[in-house]
């Protein structure tokens, strides 16, 4: 029986999309750094963004040389541009920018029909929730209390906190090291084959997949190597599966 129930959250319980490419966005973005005392132009502060997110990988691949997926904490991105003009950021204004780096470039965001349910039933039942997320803590915290989700979870941890993403076996080590868990008793739900579905086989892990409109193209449902699949993305079906397993 599966005691404790491990979500991703973007393409599985949150349905997103953003845009971090466009001209615009990044006409925006100049905005919400000038509001911190930093003046860009668009394209300059693109090219910087950029720089540092790349200088930023490469530091922590030297750091975990045996990991494939490592992760960076844009806040470290963040203050660095905010230095090349002479700002010494602290964490109240990193915040703040992030969230409206965020906000900017969200063109879209809401709970998939059914989560709220799910989330319910889940605790009635006396079921731990977990989350394991490729993201970056500064969004998701805020987004999920906007969305009146944060106090279902009993631990989360995401990718930008651990310097380490899905599918790489440590991340989900990480999880169940740090809150007890036997992997056993564990189940894994989410949207990516092989983040997800993959990353939680390579240790053990049973996993529930659900396929939704911005999850990775499946050309086999073969491919997917999951106890139970859900291809017409309805979260409804979560739960009763979860049950009756």
């Amino acid at each position: 029986m599966y005691q404790n129930i491990i979500f991703d959250l973007y393409g599985t319980l949150i349905d997103i999309r953003t845009d971090e490419f466009s001209l615009d966005f990044w006409r925006k973005a100049v905005q919400g750094f000038a509001t911190g005392g930093a003046s860009f132009s668009p394209g300059e502060l693109r090219t910087a963004y950029t720089k540092y997110v790349k200088r930023a990988l490469r530091h922590e691949r030297l750091k975990h040389p045996t990991y494939k997926h490592v992760d960076i904490d844009l806040l470290q991105v963040f203050r660095r541009l905010y230095s090349d003009k002479g700002v010494s950021a602290d964490i109240r204004l990193l915040r703040k920018t992030a969230r409206r780096f965020r906000t900017d470039s969200t063109q879209m965001i809401r709970l998939y029909d059914g989560v709220i349910e799910l989330l319910e039933g889940l605790k009635c039942a006396g079921k731990k929730i977990y989350l394991l997320s490729n993201a970056q803590e500064s969004f998701t915290i805020p987004e999920m209390e906007d969305l009146g989700i944060l106090s279902y979870f009993d631990g989360i941890m995401i990718s930008s906190e651990e310097r380490v993403c899905k599918p790489q076996r440590q991340f989900f080590e990480k999880l169940l090291a740090k809150y007890e868990l036997d992997k056993t008793e564990c189940l894994m739900v989410g949207n990516d084959k092989n983040s997800d579905m993959m990353g939680a086989k390579g240790v053990g892990i049973d996993g529930v997949y659900i396929h939704q409109e911005i999850s990775p193209e499946v050309e086999d449902e073969s491919e997917i190597c999951a106890r139970y699949k859900i291809m017409d993305g309805d979260v409804r079906k979560i739960l009763p599966w979860i049950m009756e397993a």
